[in-house]
């Protein structure tokens, strides 16, 4: 059989620990002003995915490789797979300070600012490059520094981590096949609103338990992008894999009050590697994905679903949205369909 290829993806963006992190975290006297003059400092970097993701190999390692090499006095100690806390968790952390860098979904950062949800509402971005270009433009300044006015965090960086796709035991080609399917989403408000907007009927099924429902029959099908669809052997339990790309599934940057007590030096470092950052995930996600419907196709894992109507969930889901979101969610809406070229 041929090899299936997807749109090419952009170039660009524990509780007990803590005490021991915090006497050696960013903020502290040794942590310069903006006169170019830091001491040494360590920087705390966490997240919730694994080591072998992309987030971490090309993302957060890339992140404290490129501020080692810089040699500006900073390093950046890791914690993945949700070794601080949990999402919820961590972001309010970041946010008092006790983290100094985290990586997070947009709708995770919703809770604690409404309208940065919007980022990961079905089909805003027409692609991983249209997120990056947006994040990476003054299209995005009004989300961000509200972000950082509401929280005192700021987002250094964003990307996108590959589209999110449907599995069931049918295909999914247009909104009318959803009809009569409990499809899994996440438990938060935008994915809730994104499923209404598809024409699904949402079930909340933590993530960690949905290999289960769907063998179980509790749930019919359900949405992810590939590398999380292989990472839970969802193949095993589900005969279509439909490539909807109804949503870019985002990852943000954020850092702590103490990151700004870095000195210009070591500032423009961290940026810098944060740039970097931005630039490879993309890359890395591409080949993941790549790589494991290369082994779908071989294997027969899934039957691949590629005639998919994106024009019908597009059309469908844009409508939707702007008649449910708030007049604050919407000014985001529009600032970044506005962003697309």
């Amino acid at each position: 059989m041929p090899n299936r290829q997807l749109p090419k993806r952009p170039l660009l963006a524990a509780s007990a620990l803590l005490p021991l992190l915090l006497a050696t975290a960013c903020g502290g006297d040794d942590a310069g002003g903006g006169d170019g003059g830091g001491g040494e400092v360590e920087l705390t970097l966490a997240h919730s995915y694994t080591e072998q993701q992309p987030q971490h190999r090309c993302g957060a390692q890339v992140i404290a490789d490129e501020v080692e090499a810089a040699d500006v006095g900073v390093t950046v100690e890791l914690f993945p797979s949700s070794q601080l806390g949990g999402d919820a968790d961590r972001i309010q952390s970041v946010i008092s300070g006790d983290i100094d860098l985290d990586i997070q979904g947009a709708s995770a950062l919703g809770a604690v600012y409404e309208p940065m949800s919007v980022v990961d509402a079905a089909y805003a971005f027409d692609d991983g490059e249209h997120l990056a270009r947006y994040f990476g433009s003054e299209a995005s300044d009004e989300l961000t520094q509200g972000f950082a006015d509401s929280t005192g965090a700021s987002v250094l960086g964003a990307w996108s981590a590959g589209a999110r796709h449907f599995t069931a035991n049918q295909p999914i080609r247009e909104p009318a096949d959803l009809e009569g399917l409990r499809m899994r989403f996440p438990n938060s408000p935008q994915y809730l609103m994104n499923a209404r907007a598809l024409g699904a009927d949402p079930t909340e099924v933590a993530y960690e338990e949905l290999y289960l429902a769907l063998q179980q029959g509790i749930v019919d099908g359900q949405e992810n992008p590939i590398v999380n669809i292989d990472a839970q052997n969802l193949g095993e339990v589900q005969e279509f894999l439909s490539l909807s790309a109804h949503q870019e599934n985002s990852n943000l940057v954020i850092a702590g009050p103490g990151v700004e007590e870095l000195s210009d030096e070591q500032r423009e470092a961290l940026d810098a590697a944060v740039a970097a950052a931005v630039e490879q995930v993309p890359e890395c996600v591409a080949e993941d994905e790549q790589q494991v419907l290369d082994e779908w196709t071989s294997g027969g894992e899934f039957e691949v679903v590629e005639d998919v109507d994106v024009d019908a969930f597009r059309t469908q889901a844009e409508e939707y949205l702007r008649a449910n979101l708030s007049e604050e969610q919407l000014s985001v809406y529009e600032a970044i369909r506005d962003s697309a070229e």
